[in-house]
């Protein structure tokens, strides 16, 4: 309603006027003469993360994977081949056109303000991307590395495009203030790292710092809308309020953006940071921003002498130990849970994109005051964050025991050997992302067995609008074609689920967890989901109690290998490993393997924004009276011989 208030009756049109964001507004904040600007620089680039020592940098990984991972990503973008989500490229030319969506054919209009603008009915996402400026991180990395002023000509081109292209507010890139907060930590890290290159002169580095001053007057007058919202938002914003306000002091407006920045990110992390690490957005990628935006605030104040308050480190601390539950820990990869937009807001290692372990490392360094990984690709990251940290010390590793609970967020997790699980049973007290009420992810020897569909696109047209944050895209129980709670426009849902734990208890050799919810229409129809781990086998029983005649759909997203029904239901060869699958269902109920069928959507996943791809789902259909139950068996056992080959992880 204040935001409403606060549009319609033009008090934000006229705070955010582009007048208000132009040279002379500029000139007239600063405590300095222009001339002046470039020479603060030098100071300024000590206090951010930039460039590690060129010896250090190369020890992570080989040469091939920095030529995979960064020198080629450079070289094809400034061919045109913009890399789009971490996972595929999008022709938007070179310099960049900040403007067009590649995958619409759609450019953005310019000129308008945003809050009048006429928009293009596609998703904002797909030209929000590039101004992200994710590859200014992979310029500085490779500059880093050689430097070779090649890539500072290339991230001060990027720079002079965007500022040629996207006037303040009258552009898609001003939209939203978290994209341009993600904006300008790139343009530092990369600007602080090419401090000496030939191509950073006096006239580049004042255009950033206009720049820095644009975005963080108009991420003061918009803050109080994020926190609103109750996501990571208020978070990213915050944070870089408050870092323009330590490393700009010569603008007037400084001290009050470093005072309200860390005051604002130390309500928010004790409001959406749950007191068992669980997030508010209730996604692992949304976890994974979060932490990059504490991590980005932990770094500059390690290099400004800033001491953090310890309930922020604290809560930081909390949320770094839930990540350390998800992580699988041989391929480092997490479940696909939840709302998952492709960010990656420091990209800073030579792995990909579903790899959290360098969020973790680096994370644990900084918030649990150690390594909890041994050495790796993943480690660069903690590098370029803090380059004085002691690589002889041994790594401590996290406590992954057979049985563990983050009830605040309702997470729980069975191990046992080369296995693990996590199922969802949560009561929401915050915004549901996704109808996947006792959804379980199961991990065997790296691989992602039974897994969650991700998130595809967040606008994009039918069939696919809404079939990935379906009841029907996770493993769980469909009644009557129905999703678990009552969708509402955009990120709403409505009659959110109520759940509740029944049994959670584990021993080395064996485990049990069941829960049951109640987010079924019509109301009365009850889901209790009973896992019980015995050595390589799980069996996951589901019990559906209420009354009447309901069309039932129990799915299973399976591992992508070729599968082929068995005399034990269906089988797979993978990497070393045999599985099976075997379903009881009730009477006349079918069973198949569907894979990328789109009339009726089934058999798809997404792991990188914007790109689906074909997964096999075991689908059972049952036509029942209530009560009825499915018991499924999983079963896997070390393989001889090769494996056939799948699509990869």
């Amino acid at each position: 309603m204040v935001q409403c208030f606060r549009e319609r009756s033009g008090w934000l049109d006229r705070q955010l006027a582009p007048a208000r964001f132009d040279a002379a507004a500029f000139e007239q904040q600063l405590c300095c003469k222009p001339e002046e600007l470039a020479g603060l620089w030098a100071k300024r680039a000590a206090y951010l993360p930039a460039a590690p020592d060129h010896g250090c940098l190369r020890q992570f990984c080989d040469s091939p994977l920095w030529q995979e991972h960064v020198v080629d990503v450079c070289t094809k973008a400034m061919d045109g081949d913009y890399p789009f989500f971490s996972g595929w490229q999008g022709q938007i030319g070179w310099p960049p056109d900040f403007n067009l969506d590649p995958v619409n054919g759609t450019h953005w209009p310019v000129g308008q303000e945003w809050l009048n603008a006429a928009r293009p009915k596609t998703d904002l996402k797909m030209v929000w991307e590039a101004s992200r400026f994710t590859l200014a991180y992979y310029l500085a990395r490779a500059y880093a590395a050689d430097g070779d002023d090649r890539w500072a000509q290339a991230f001060w081109k990027m720079v002079e495009a965007h500022v040629a292209q996207c006037p303040p507010h009258l552009s898609a890139a001003w939209v939203c203030d978290q994209e341009a907060s993600f904006r300008l930590m790139a343009m530092l890290t990369a600007a602080a790292t090419m401090l000496n290159a030939p191509a950073t002169t006096p006239a580049r580095l004042c255009m950033l710092t206009k720049l820095a001053w644009q975005i963080a007057s108009a991420t003061q007058i918009n803050l109080n809308q994020s926190r609103m919202q109750g996501n990571n938002h208020s978070m990213s914003e915050s944070a870089v309020l408050w870092t323009c306000g330590c490393l700009f002091p010569e603008f007037r407006q400084s001290a009050s953006w470093r005072r309200q920045g860390m005051a604002v990110l130390m309500h928010e992390a004790g409001r959406l940071i749950y007191d068992d690490g669980s997030f508010v957005q209730h996604s692992t990628n949304y976890h994974r921003v979060m932490l990059d935006d504490l991590l980005w605030v932990a770094a500059v104040a390690a290099r400004t002498g800033e001491t953090l308050p310890p309930e922020l480190l604290k809560r930081a601390g909390l949320a770094t130990q839930w990540l350390g539950q998800m992580v699988d820990p041989v391929s480092g990869m997490v479940p696909n849970y939840g709302n998952n937009d492709g960010a990656n807001v420091l990209p800073l290692s030579c792995t990909d994109y579903v790899d959290y372990r360098p969020a973790l490392q680096a994370a644990g360094h900084f918030f649990l005051g150690r390594r909890v990984l041994g050495p790796g690709p993943w480690d660069e990251k903690l590098l370029w964050l803090a380059p004085q940290v002691a690589w002889a010390d041994s790594a401590t590793p996290l406590g992954l025991a057979p049985a563990t609970s983050l009830s605040e967020g309702g997470y729980y997790f069975l191990r046992q050997g080369p296995s693990w699980c996590m199922m969802r049973c949560h009561s929401y007290r915050h915004r549901p992302a996704q109808a996947d009420m006792l959804h379980l992810d199961l991990w065997v020897g790296g691989l992602n067995l039974l897994r969650d569909s991700g998130t595809f696109m967040y606008n994009c047209p039918q069939p696919w609008l809404g079939w990935f944050y379906s009841t029907a895209a996770h493993n769980t129980v469909e009644v009557d074609a129905r999703d678990q709670m009552v969708k509402g426009p955009r990120f709403l849902w409505f009659g959110w689920t109520k759940s509740r734990l029944l049994e959670h208890a584990a021993s080395v050799d064996c485990g049990v967890l069941s829960a049951e919810h109640y987010g079924y229409l019509p109301r009365g129809v009850v889901h209790r989901r009973t896992v019980r781990q015995e050595g390589q086998s799980y069996t996951i029983t589901d019990e559906l109690s209420g009354t009447g005649d309901h069309s039932l759909a129990l799915r299973w997203h399976l591992l992508p290998a070729q599968w082929t029904p068995g005399p034990d239901g269906f089988e797979a060869l993978a990497d070393g490993w045999r599985f099976s699958v075997k379903v009881s269902a009730p009477q006349g109920a079918t069973q198949q393997i569907v894979v990328g069928q789109s009339d009726p959507v089934e058999g798809w996943e997404s792991r990188y924004y914007g790109r689906k791809e074909p997964c096999p789902t075991l689908v059972i259909k049952a036509d029942t009276s209530l009560p009825a139950r499915f018991v499924t068996t999983v079963q896997f056992i070390r393989a001889a011989g090769p494996s056939p080959a799948r699509t990869s992880e």
